[in-house]
């Protein structure tokens, strides 16, 4: 990994790629967070704060991990489909009962 400046975009903040790597080789048994950091010219505190965001999965910061995609879009998505899946439990209820109940009027 070559240093922050080379990977900072225009805005002045780190890439993505740049912060998983940093977090990824902060994890390696053996190597410690101050060790990378000082490697990559950057403050420890700094990888500490990506760490956290990695494991919170922000709107913003490590919007997919291992392919599956956590972003904002996403979340809507899954929040549109366990409304309808709601709605859908909360029929097949209504129904269950009124099948019951009108299997009981025919005795």
């Amino acid at each position: 990994m070559t240093k922050n400046k080379q990977q900072k975009n225009k805005y002045n903040h780190y890439t993505e790629d740049f912060r998983r790597e940093a977090v990824r080789r902060s994890d390696d048994p053996g190597t410690s967070a101050v060790e990378v950091a000082r490697e990559l010219g950057i403050h420890p505190g700094q990888i500490y704060n990506w760490r956290q965001q990695y494991k919170r999965l922000s709107d913003k910061q490590f919007n997919s991990v291992q392919g599956v995609d956590y972003s904002k879009e996403e979340s809507e998505e899954v929040r549109k489909l366990k409304r309808e899946i709601a709605d859908l439990k909360e029929e097949r209820d209504f129904l269950k009962k009124a099948a019951a109940y009108f299997s009981n009027q025919k005795r």
